[in-house]
C-alpha cells in the first residue's frame, strides 16, 4: 500500500504539468460561408460561436465532428451572435448530437423574416439563456472572454491600449448593413499575449464606431473576417489599421463573401470632406494593411479565383465547390507564452507565429 502511494505520489507532478501546457485550441469550422468557430480553452472548457446553415444537418454534422476531434463530450458554453440563418440554423441538429451547457447572446427584439431562426434559439435553450450586453464577459475558464458589442451598442471606454485614431481624419463611412447585422455579439478572448477578436458580421458602420475618433479595441493577434470577407459592407480601412491584426482567419464559402459584393452598404458622402482611397479588393485590402504575417481562408472564392485575390493555395481549406466540399477546417493552436500554429486540415501545412 505504502508503495502504490509513492507512486501515485510521483504522478502528480506530471499529471499537474499536462494539465498546464495544453493549448488554447480554436477551431474555424467549414459551414460555407456561415459561422462556427470552436474554442478548447486550456482548462479543457468549450465554447462555441454559431451553428452555421440549416442545410441537411450539414454544419451541425462538421461541428460535432470538431468537437470529436478536439475530445469534447459537451459543449460548455454557445453564443449565438445573432439571429440570421447562417449562423443559428444549425442549432436544432447540434443540439441534439451533444450537450450544450449555457446560450449567451443578443436580446429579443427581431425582424419578422428572422422568426424561425430566434425560435431556433428560444427552443434549445430554454431555462439555459444569458442575454449580454458590452462589457460582459463569459466564464470561459483561462480565457478573458469579453463581449464588446451586443444589440448595436458598442464598449463606452477604449480598452486594450485603445486611443485615438489618426486614420480617422478623411475616412470612408457607410450605411448600416441591415439591423440584424448591426445587433450582432462581438467578442475579444485574451490568453496572455495572444488577443483574438471576432466581430461575426457586424458592418463598415459599426467598425468605424469602434475606430473612430478613438480605437476603442486596440491592437489584436488573430481577426476573423467580418461578414465573410465580403468588404463593401465591413472591412473599413481605418478599422483595420486601428486594430494592426497579424493573422486573419476568413470564414468564406465558395461562393459567399471573400470576391462577392455587399450593396446594402452604400457609401455616405460628408460635404466638403474629401474621403481617402483605399484598396477595393477585398484580399489586398488585408494583405497591405500594416503588420499582417498571414491570411487564411476556408475557402478559394469561386466568385473571384484570381490567385491573386487569394491567399496561397497551402492556406485555403476548401478548394471545391459546395456538392464535392468534404469541409475541411483551419485551427490555431496557442501556447502561453504566445506562440501559436495555424495548420489547415486539408493539407496539414501549419506556420507558426508569435504574438506580439
Amino acid at each position: 500500500m505504502p508503495r502504490l502511494l509513492f507512486l501515485g505520489l510521483l504522478l502528480i507532478p506530471s499529471v499537474m504539468l499536462n494539465a498546464q501546457s495544453r493549448n488554447l485550441e480554436i477551431y474555424w469550422i467549414d459551414v460555407e460561408g456561415g459561422a462556427a468557430t470552436l474554442i478548447v480553452s486550456p482548462s479543457g472548457e468549450s465554447m462555441l460561436v454559431d451553428t452555421g446553415f440549416e442545410v441537411g444537418d450539414r454544419d451541425a454534422k462538421r461541428i460535432y465532428a470538431a468537437t470529436q476531434q478536439a475530445g469534447l463530450k459537451k459543449i460548455d458554453y454557445l453564443v449565438i451572435s445573432h439571429y440570421h440563418g447562417d449562423h443559428v440554423g444549425g442549432l436544432p441538429a447540434l443540439s441534439k448530437l451533444i450537450p450544450i451547457g449555457r446560450f449567451y447572446g443578443r436580446g429579443d427584439e427581431i425582424e419578422a423574416v428572422n422568426q424561425k431562426w430566434y425560435d431556433n434559439l428560444k427552443n434549445a435553450s430554454a431555462g439555459k439563456r444569458t442575454i449580454v450586453k458590452p462589457g460582459d464577459e463569459i466564464p470561459l475558464k483561462g480565457v478573458q472572454t469579453l463581449v464588446v458589442s451586443s444589440d448595436a451598442k458598442l464598449l463606452a471606454k477604449p480598452i486594450n491600449g485603445g486611443g485615438p485614431n489618426p486614420l480617422c481624419a478623411n475616412a470612408e463611412q457607410k450605411a448600416s448593413a441591415g439591423p440584424e447585422n448591426a445587433n450582432v455579439v462581438g467578442l475579444l478572448l485574451t490568453y496572455g499575449k495572444f488577443k483574438f477578436l471576432n466581430l461575426i458580421d457586424l458592418d463598415w458602420q459599426k467598425e468605424m464606431e469602434f475606430a473612430c475618433p478613438v480605437n476603442k479595441l486596440g491592437t489584436v493577434t488573430l481577426y476573423q473576417s467580418s461578414r465573410h470577407g465580403s468588404f463593401d459592407g465591413a472591412g473599413a480601412p481605418a478599422f483595420l489599421g486601428a486594430i494592426k491584426p497579424q493573422v486573419m482567419i476568413m470564414n468564406n464559402g465558395p461562393k459567399k463573401g471573400l470576391g462577392g459584393k455587399d450593396d446594402r452598404a452604400k457609401p455616405l458622402s460628408i460635404p466638403g470632406v474629401q474621403t481617402a482611397a483605399y484598396e477595393r479588393n477585398s484580399y489586398l485590402r488585408l494583405a497591405k494593411s500594416p503588420g499582417v504575417e498571414g491570411i487564411w481562408q476556408e475557402h478559394l472564392s469561386l466568385l473571384d479565383k484570381d490567385p491573386a485575390h487569394n491567399t496561397s493555395p497551402d492556406m485555403i481549406a476548401n478548394m471545391e465547390d459546395s456538392a464535392e466540399c468534404q469541409g475541411h477546417w483551419i485551427r490555431a493552436s496557442v501556447a502561453a507564452d504566445g506562440k501559436f500554429t495555424v495548420t489547415n486540415s486539408r493539407n496539414g501545412f501549419s506556420k507558426t507565429y508569435a504574438a506580439r
